[in-house]
């Protein structure tokens, strides 16, 4: 099994027994990552953002928490600090070595309700579950953690990866939960947006009409596009800024509108500081502007892996079930 890039591991909590759909996931930096993020549309349920700006005094992060139940699963987080903090990982703000505070920025999801009771939702005891099945091995894809409950234009949403190698061996990914008022699907063909290397056929025109469809019944929901982008770069807070803030173009490319009134996209970039972009200032200009290219491809491709991966659940279908002969 594929590794994710060294420093990262990742974790899923997912919930979807009768009345339950929803879950969390966590990116783990168990030696600490330096942290940026850049929210974007009209509501966005987030903690912790604002210690990433690069003027604050932190510049270490230990986990990032991607959640279901809204402003309510902002509670995932604390079961992730308890589990760290237990394990000695955090912040010293004190002579003795369990004197800490894990740095635990997250975003949340809306999926209240989907799996049909509203109180339905993450809590402490989710974070503790995400933190404690955290591996370094290539997440599961698809209706899982934080993407359990999600849904994109009126089809099922989900959590999606992807990872790129740039030419100077830095790596660069991306952990998205797909969950959007915004369409991933192209109404005149079918195909999905994110899908820039046309690496699916064109759905058949009765597959089509079905998707218009669902895409149709899609518009105007409660939503928010969530993500973290991880690389082994070594960078500064305003470079993670700057990534989290260009990864945002990903997001862009694989749904249609994004940020809306609706919507709280938030995207953070964390760097485990193991590669140099290059050697000398000029070079590493180049090397970190190639990087930014990379980090909105990765951001789309992780959607599109969301979308592909992800398996119908309640009311809502896949696409690949809406469209099938797309993996025929």
């Amino acid at each position: 099994m594929r590794r994710v890039i060294e420093g990262f591991e990742i974790g899923h909590h997912t919930a979807d027994a009768e009345g339950w759909l929803t879950g969390t996931t966590v990116v783990l930096a168990r030696d600490g990552a330096v942290g940026g993020v850049d929210v974007r549309g009209g509501g966005p349920g987030t903690r912790e953002t604002d210690l990433l700006h690069p003027t604050t005094a932190i510049d270490r992060v230990h986990a990032v928490v991607l959640t279901g139940g809204s402003a309510y699963g902002l509670a995932a987080a604390n079961g992730v600090m308890a589990g760290l903090e237990a394990a000695g990982i955090g912040w010293p703000v004190g002579p003795e070595p369990h004197q800490v505070v894990p740095i635990v920025p997250g975003a949340v999801i809306f999926d209240l309700g989907r799996g049909g009771a509203f109180g339905n939702r993450p809590t402490t005891d989710f974070g503790r579950a995400a933190l404690a099945a955290a591996t370094a091995e290539q997440p599961v894809s698809g209706s899982v953690g934080a993407g359990t409950g999600a849904v994109c234009g009126g089809i099922k949403g989900g959590f999606g990866y992807a990872e790129k190698e740039l030419e100077s061996g830095v790596l660069v990914a991306a952990a998205v939960v797909v969950n959007a008022g915004g369409s991933p699907v192209d109404p005149a063909t079918g195909r999905l947006w994110a899908d820039r290397m046309q690496l699916l056929p064109t759905p058949s025109d009765p597959e089509r009409e079905v998707l218009a469809t669902a895409i149709t019944r899609g518009h105007r929901t409660v939503a928010t596009t969530i993500g973290v982008v991880m690389t082994d770069a070594i960078l500064t807070k305003a470079q993670t800024t700057k990534i989290a803030a260009v990864a945002h173009d990903g997001m862009a490319r694989a749904i249609r509108p994004v940020h809306s009134m609706f919507d709280g996209d938030t995207v953070f970039c964390l760097a485990s500081s193991h590669q140099l972009l290059a050697e000398d200032q000029i070079q590493s200009l180049f090397a970190f502007d190639a990087l930014l290219a990379a980090a909105a491809d990765v951001f789309a491709d992780a959607c599109l892996d969301g979308i592909v991966s992800a398996a119908g659940r309640g009311s809502w279908n896949g696409y690949t079930e809406l469209a099938p002969s797309v993996v025929a």
